[in-house]
């Protein structure tokens, strides 16, 4: 059993919204915080007037602020820092290896709500398999709001059994004590773009076949957390775009991706992809088969 949660700091604004976010959340699993920071000296030397010296005092001080912050806010919370060498994602990825959960920070998109993932955060997903949560700078509503937790939000896909993205959604829903909510995107089968004709009957009968298929996928998990309240919606148009919508004033977004062993891109689907980019919520990434 994975006994932690890890996030990685490097002392911008978008890591201490991380450090606070995942502070919060080892706390709900009642599980340490491991604050980590990553340095590559490969890099670092060509930093004009940085140093290795002034790199490492540069980690000490993000992983202290990080430290004290998250202290002053979780007094009772089991706290350690650790600064590794090697490239981020690498070196963030392999900490991560015997963590519950991986949590970082993404930049916001200027005016736009959501994120700005680079290549770091791109990488680690890429290069673990455990559960990644990007959060964002919160705005000065979010920071002010009442701390109950809100309704989560779960991208899923009916055509394929993701387990452990439905587990990780259903599992955090219980632990906050919040509801679930379920959404699915679904567009007509291409056979019907070849009809002569286009009968509304079968728009209807397509969209209730799916809505079924959603609430069957659903089924077991109800009966296996039925403190979960769940709610499922499946809309038809672009998934990605649908589930972006949907999460408006979500407080996490769950999508899943696929695990593959090549070693090129991060092989996101274009739904996370979407959601990554564009939510304004935190939103949780979880590697399945």
């Amino acid at each position: 059993m994975k006994h932690h949660v890890t996030v990685g700091v490097d002392g911008s604004p978008e890591s201490r919204a991380a450090a606070r976010w995942g502070a919060r959340e080892a706390a709900l699993r009642e599980v340490p915080l491991r604050l980590v920071h990553a340095v590559d000296w490969l890099i670092s030397p060509a930093i004009p007037g940085l140093g290795r010296e002034g790199a490492d005092r540069w980690a000490d001080e993000a992983l202290t602020e990080a430290l004290e912050d998250v202290r002053r806010l979780n007094p009772g919370l089991e706290v350690s820092t650790r600064c590794l060498a090697g490239r981020p994602a690498a070196a963030l990825a392999a900490e991560a290896a015997d963590a519950a959960l991986l949590v970082l920070g993404s930049r916001g998109m200027g005016g736009l709500a959501g994120f700005l993932v680079g290549s770091v955060s791109m990488s680690t997903l890429a290069a673990t398999e455990t559960p990644v949560a990007l959060v964002r700078v919160a705005s000065e509503a979010e920071k002010t709001r009442p701390t109950p937790y809100g309704e989560i939000v779960l991208g899923v896909d009916i055509h394929e059994a993701a387990d452990k993205v439905l587990a990780f959604a259903f599992e955090e829903a219980a632990r906050r004590g919040c509801a679930l909510r379920a959404v699915h995107g679904w567009k007509m089968p291409s056979m019907y773009q070849y009809a002569p004709f286009f009968d509304p009957e079968n728009e209807r009968e397509v969209g209730w076949s799916v809505t079924q298929m959603l609430d069957d996928m659903l089924l077991p998990w109800r009966h296996k957390f039925p403190s979960v309240s769940v709610t499922h919606q499946a809309f038809m148009g672009p998934a990605g775009r649908q589930l972006v919508q949907a999460a408006a004033g979500a407080d996490l977004v769950v999508v899943g991706r696929h695990l593959r062993r090549s070693p090129l891109g991060a092989h996101l689907g274009s739904v996370a992809h979407a959601v990554l980019h564009h939510a304004a919520a935190p939103v949780a990434v979880i590697a399945h088969d």
